[in-house]
C-alpha cells in the first residue's frame, strides 16, 4: 500500500475527486490532508470522506520538521500538491526527492513562476489571445513551476471565452487526469518488474 498525503489551500475540489478515485484502491490511499488555511473549504469536504485534515501556520511549512514528523505518522511515501499556495522546504524535498507533484493550470513553461496560479494564470491567458491552455503535472523541486514534466493535455479556447470559462475547461482536464498520473507514477513504482521487460 502507498500512502499519499494531499497538501492544499483552496476549496478542495481536486483533493476530494482524487480521494474518491482511490477510495477503493487496494495499492494506493489517501491517508491525510494538509492545509495552511484553517478556513479552506478542502477541510469540510476531505472529512466527509474519511480523510484527516491538519493545518499548519506558513512557518511550519517553511521549517518542514512538524510537517515531517505529521507525515511520518501517517506512513506517507508520496505527496500530492492540490492547490496548495505555499513554496514547499528545502527539508520536505529532500526527504521525499521525486515524490511531490503538482498540477498547474497552464501548459508550462508558459505561465508559470511566483504569483501565477488560478484565476491569474486564466486572466494571463485570455490577455496575450492564446488558442489553446491545458495542465501541466510536474515534479517540484526548489524553483516554483520548473520541476521535469510528467504529463500535459491541452484544450482549445474560443476568442470569446473569458478567464472564468478558460477555469473550467482546466478544471475538467484536471479532474479527468490527475488520478489518473498519480495511479500510473505510484504503479509503475509498485510493480517490481524484471529487468528485461
Amino acid at each position: 500500500m502507498k500512502n499519499i498525503a494531499i497538501f492544499a489551500s483552496g476549496s478542495g475540489t481536486n483533493a476530494e475527486n482524487i480521494i474518491r478515485y482511490f477510495a477503493h484502491s487496494e495499492e494506493i490511499k489517501v491517508v491525510v490532508v494538509l492545509s495552511n488555511n484553517p478556513k479552506a473549504g478542502v477541510h469540510e469536504r476531505v472529512n466527509g470522506r474519511g480523510v484527516p485534515s491538519f493545518t499548519f501556520p506558513r512557518d511550519e511549512f517553511t521549517e518542514g520538521s512538524h510537517i515531517l514528523c505529521k507525515l511520518a505518522e501517517y506512513k506517507v511515501g508520496f505527496i500530492v500538491l492540490a492547490g496548495f499556495m505555499n513554496k514547499i522546504s528545502d527539508s520536505l524535498l529532500q526527504a521525499f526527492p521525486n515524490k511531490i507533484i503538482n498540477i498547474h493550470p497552464a501548459l508550462l513553461p508558459k505561465y508559470g513562476g511566483k504569483g501565477m496560479y488560478g484565476m491569474h494564470v486564466h486572466e494571463a491567458v485570455v490577455a496575450a489571445g492564446e488558442k489553446e491552455s491545458g495542465i501541466t503535472i510536474h515534479y517540484i523541486n526548489e524553483h516554483y513551476d520548473e520541476g521535469e514534466i510528467i504529463f500535459q493535455a491541452a484544450c482549445p479556447l474560443l476568442p470569446t471565452d473569458t478567464p472564468e470559462e478558460v477555469a473550467v475547461k482546466i478544471h475538467a482536464l484536471e479532474y479527468m487526469h490527475y488520478p489518473r498520473i498519480i495511479e500510473e507514477i505510484l504503479s509503475v513504482r509498485l510493480c517490481h518488474r524484471p529487468s528485461n521487460v
